[in-house]
């Protein structure tokens, strides 16, 4: 009896043995993708990194979860043979409140009349960027809705192709029926890929609505975007995610500000606010420009006034 149960306790050691052997090894190679994972995303988002010149720009402590704001500019490059320096075509505006749990996405028309920060000219907003660059674009953005711009995120048309494709591509309403770069748009909940996802955002000529319905369009591009990609479908799909954006993005987060926004901001993604400004068309020299109703500036001044509090 005894030989028997000394048998049995060095067959259960054993299986003991074994399961802590796959369990430690499960665990190391669970380790060992997350240090992968870690080190690809690190390499990536530091590839895209570009800083700005602006030292008059505030310090944002995103250790102590402050609000935030992020110029988002779509630049007209990178697609359809186009290398040049570009001009932003889509711009919004995002601020971020983590004690609220709340955002705002504001889009700007493209061919808003502004000052254009540094020159001492008028012109359309989205050739600051055309003039100097992201750090022009900031801060003449800044001066005209009266806020501080702490980051900017620029991709390209090739990147935002790219970019929908590596989620899985995106879900959107729509509410106009057309067709564009030989894609039909249905009426409803439809399903984009990439190359769709271009189309939609381009197409303005047969919209009622002109820009302002485009833009429309681009935020709704932008949602679907974000929720595939915080989505565990979109985790799964990192390297996808990571090659599009690393030869195609540039801004001046780095991956701590990346890390530290993903971990302690994530809930106020879940709530964004989308707000429009819009204005009156007029001609000035052969060129078409929009003038932005004052009281509609003024209203969302203060909303992201109040955000950024």
């Amino acid at each position: 009896m005894a030989k028997r149960s000394h048998r049995k306790t060095s067959r259960g050691k054993k299986i003991l043995r074994i399961v802590l052997i796959i369990l430690l090894i499960l665990v190391l190679a669970i380790v060992g993708a997350a240090v992968k994972v870690y080190l690809d995303v690190s390499g990536s988002v530091g590839n895209t990194y570009e800083s700005v010149d602006r030292p008059d720009s505030r310090e944002v402590n995103f250790d102590e979860e402050e609000p935030f704001s992020v110029l988002l500019l779509g630049i007209d490059t990178g697609d359809l043979g186009r290398n040049e320096q570009g001009r932003s075509d889509t711009m919004m505006v995002a601020t971020v409140n983590p004690q609220e749990n709340t955002s705002t996405l504001v889009s700007i028309p493209r061919d808003t009349y502004v000052d254009i920060a540094d020159e001492g000219t008028q012109d359309k907003i989205n050739h600051a960027y055309a003039f100097g660059g992201a750090s022009m674009a900031m801060d003449t953005v800044s001066e005209f809705l009266d806020i501080p711009l702490d980051h900017y995120v620029s991709i390209n048309m090739q990147g935002i192709q790219e970019l929908v494709d590596a989620v899985g591509g995106v879900d959107v309403d729509n509410d106009l029926e057309f067709e564009q770069d030989g894609h039909t748009y249905n009426f409803g909940r439809i399903h984009l890929n990439g190359e769709e996802a271009l189309g939609y955002l381009r197409m303005r000529h047969e919209d009622p609505e002109g820009d302002y319905g485009r833009q429309a369009r681009q935020r709704a591009v932008v949602e679907g975007v974000i929720d595939q990609a915080t989505s565990l479908s979109g985790v799964t799909q990192y390297r996808g995610i990571l090659d599009a954006v690393e030869d195609n993005m540039r801004t001046d987060l780095s991956f701590a500000n990346m890390r530290e926004i993903a971990l302690d901001y994530r809930e106020a993604f879940s709530n964004v606010d989308q707000l429009q400004l819009e204005g009156e068309g007029f001609m000035q020299g052969g060129v078409s420009y929009q003038q932005i109703d004052e009281d509609n500036l003024a209203e969302v001044q203060e909303t992201l006034q109040e955000q950024l509090q």
